[in-house]
């Protein structure tokens, strides 16, 4: 294996010294316009690459911005990334993809390994988790990268504490999911189900069935507990709660899926029914996935500004004098999955 080229084989191949080499790669010392281009020609020549943990030490960032999320196929997340990567370009720096898979340690040690690595900023999308040891690491980290020179940023998740160094852009998760209840319930549907997480200890979950609850008590509406249909955010689980609701002989007159990924499964079950949508059982979403209006019918649901959500998290995690807590907007988007109770 070739040997690593050193800061001082390019001072060699330049004809200066180490130290101007640092100054030229590190871009914060004046250098004469002669010099720099040696330096430069000599970078290429040699493919050389600074040691990040060389330039940590001498207090000079990665340029680079850390995004992590659960998973890399969800259509929701990627469209947050897109919005991430397209500001984080705009703004010099480059963009790096890590999953967690839903595990809170494997999350935990990804934001470690951004801390060590500089990243000028360490973006977590979507749900975050509620217990206590979790949150007391996360405001570890959080204070770890603020020391370093970093920024944690909770996206779309709600902020650890007033007191504790983060960004934080969310989204009216909660209003998002009263406004849709509500919008079934002013159509007549007194019997609505609800898919997804359900999980108390998951931000994303609790905000969402809180709208859902809160909804039904504005509206004077008792809730049926077994109205609530638990399980992840998937397209099989859709498909097969869907199954397992019609099976059951549950009466229902609206089902609300927890994303439009679970509406899509809702969707082809009832279609393998014979159950029609919406003149048989209305059916509604929430994110807004360009999925949603492929659907048939193109479905009723709740739209999060995905792409906007990443580039504020960027651009507010890399302008300090900015505001650093913002909530986004959601609202619904109709379209032809549902229909009015009255009638049927």
């Amino acid at each position: 294996m070739s040997q690593r080229v050193t800061v001082k084989d390019v001072a060699v191949a330049a004809g200066v010294s180490p130290a101007t080499v640092s100054r030229v790669m590190a871009g914060d010392y004046p250098v004469s316009a002669a010099t720099r281009a040696r330096v430069q020609r000599a970078v290429r020549e040699l493919d050389y690459v600074a040691n990040a943990q060389a330039r940590a030490l001498k207090g000079a960032g990665s340029g680079m911005v850390a995004f992590v999320m659960e998973d890399v196929t969800g259509p929701s997340f990627a469209y947050v990334a897109k919005g991430v990567e397209q500001q984080a370009t705009a703004m010099g720096r480059l963009c790096l993809i890590c999953t967690t898979h839903g595990d809170p340690a494997r999350e935990l040690a990804v934001v470690e390994a951004m801390r060590e690595q500089r990243a000028d900023a360490v973006i977590l999308v979507g749900s975050g988790f509620l217990d206590d040891d979790y949150r007391q690491r996360m405001i570890h980290f959080a204070h770890g990268l603020d020391k370093a020179g970093s920024r944690l940023v909770l996206c779309g998740r709600p902020a650890l504490g007033d007191d504790v160094p983060t960004t934080v852009v969310e989204y009216d998760n909660e209003g998002g999911a009263y406004a849709m209840t509500s919008h079934l319930l002013s159509q007549g549907h007194r019997k609505i189900v609800y898919l997804g997480n359900v999980q108390e200890n998951h931000t994303t979950s609790r905000d969402r069935i809180k709208g859902f609850t809160r909804a039904h008590e504005a509206f004077g509406v008792p809730l049926d507990p077994a109205l609530i249909v638990p399980g992840v955010y998937s397209q099989a689980f859709g498909y097969a709660g869907a199954k397992r609701l019609l099976a059951a002989g549950v009466e229902h007159t609206a089902i609300f899926a927890a994303t439009d990924m679970v509406a899509a499964g809702v969707l082809l079950a009832l279609r393998e029914a014979g159950v029609r949508v919406p003149q048989d059982v209305s059916v509604v979403g929430y994110d807004d996935i360009p999925l949603a209006v492929n659907v048939v019918p193109a479905l009723t649901t709740v739209r999060i500004p995905t792409e906007e959500l990443g580039r504020t998290a960027v651009r507010l995690a890399l302008s300090p004098d900015e505001p650093q807590h913002v909530v986004l907007g959601t609202h619904i988007v109709v379209r032809e999955s549902v229909a009015p109770v009255v009638g049927r």
